[in-house]
């Protein structure tokens, strides 16, 4: 049973620091043993759509004015259309209601928990945010700024890495603001089916909290079948559930800073409100982009099947080693090394013997009441290299683990 001590202390060290910034002190004064491939940063490295440069040209005159904060019509129509194609939805979404742009989903999920703890009825103590273990940075950033106690919920193997919903109490369900989901998730690429998705949406309705779904990793399936989206199980009116998409992955356009979240239309309305006074607008040439981005999946097709082949060349080079099994989304490895020491001695070894920069997996989540950390003994490796370098790299790091 998750209960209210799962947070760690305030005052740990760790607590809030990013993990990049300590994978860099980590490795800070250690030379690589070969030409350096970095691994640890969940960047896309494949080649940018072609219409970009186009569109961006065309639209060049339009920095010099401000856009609206809830994005362009033109961007909010794409969005809705594209969930609408993406999705069995029970209805179309209502772009001028139920669909906002955002600066990429990190500011998106960031400022969203804000919004949530004004938006929620009272709680029933300490307000909390439930957060899957390990977790996206900006989960924990969100809920520390909205002063809402952070609760981690473990993702293991032997909970299918989702939270287990019946590990929750009801005492703590009565005081959440907002639960996080990244389906596939991140690190282990693991995808809720309808089942799991409505049994949430049930009990936020129930107990009156937010679904957040982090869907960024959506179009990157690797085993041809397409997850399900929290909007297909919420119902006609989209209570209690938003969700939020990203360019950075399904495009390959990370530096874009364009996503946009969409749903529940009443907590949306109370989100602008925030975001009016709290957070930039969207360049109009950016969001030109976007629409096109979203109008176009032959770049999204090809970009799903690199990250197949690349799965594939895992498959024939890891094998069974490190407990690997295929994901069925997402771009990340998630390796068990503990038999091979500490996942900092690892990652310290595979830099300073194989020019590989992965990162510890306990750096990626807190310690839970029980005082176990699900990340550790594992690492994460980000598959977004082409396909001749990752297929180096997979080599270098079985050369160097065994």
């Amino acid at each position: 049973m998750v209960t209210a001590a799962a947070a760690p202390s305030p005052t740990a060290p760790t607590e809030g620091r990013s993990p990049f910034v300590r994978l860099h002190e980590l490795l800070a004064d250690i030379k690589p043993g070969k030409s350096a491939i970095n691994l640890s940063v969940g960047e896309p490295q494949h080649d940018i759509p072609p219409f970009v440069g186009s569109v961006l040209a065309a639209h060049l005159k339009d920095f010099g004015r401000y856009p609206a904060n809830k994005g362009t019509d033109a961007f909010r129509k794409s969005a809705a259309a594209w969930l609408g194609r993406r999705y069995k939805l029970s209805r179309p979404l209502d772009p001028e209601t139920e669909t906002i742009v955002l600066n990429g989903t990190r500011e998106g999920l960031f400022l969203g928990a804000i919004a949530a703890k004004r938006y929620v009825t009272k709680r029933a103590g300490k307000p909390a945010i439930l957060i899957p273990n390990p977790f996206y940075a900006a989960y924990s950033a969100g809920a520390a700024a909205a002063d809402c106690e952070p609760v981690y919920l473990p993702t293991t193997r032997e909970t299918g890495f989702l939270p287990d919903l019946d590990a929750i109490g009801e005492d703590l369900l009565a005081r959440t603001v907002v639960f996080y989901l990244a389906s596939p998730s991140n690190p282990q690429g693991a995808v809720a089916d309808a089942v799991y998705l409505t049994r949430l949406v049930t009990l936020a309705r129930r107990f009156g909290f937010l679904i957040f779904a982090d869907e960024c990793y959506c179009e990157i399936y690797l085993n041809g079948q397409p997850p399900h989206g929290m909007l297909e199980v919420s119902g006609p009116d989209f209570a209690n559930v938003v969700v939020f998409h990203s360019l950075s992955k399904r495009s390959n356009l990370p530096g874009l800073r364009v996503g946009f979240a969409a749903g529940d239309r009443r907590f949306l309305t109370r989100y602008v409100e925030l975001r009016n006074i709290a957070a930039p607008q969207v360049p109009v040439p950016l969001q030109e982009v976007a629409i096109a981005a979203y109008a176009d999946e032959t770049h999204v097709e090809h970009n799903r099947e690199l990250y197949v082949a690349k799965f594939d060349l895992a498959d024939q080079i890891i094998g069974d080693r490190y407990g690997y099994k295929r994901p069925d989304g997402g771009f990340f490895l998630w390796l068990d090394v503990s038999a091979r020491g500490s996942d900092e001695t690892v990652t310290t070894k595979l830099w300073r013997d194989g020019g590989l920069r992965v990162i510890p997996g306990h750096y990626l989540a807190r310690d839970g009441a029980d005082g176990r950390n699900p990340g550790d003994g594992y690492i994460r490796v980000a598959l977004v290299q082409g396909k001749e370098i990752t297929a180096e790299a997979l080599h270098r790091l079985v050369a160097v683990l065994g």
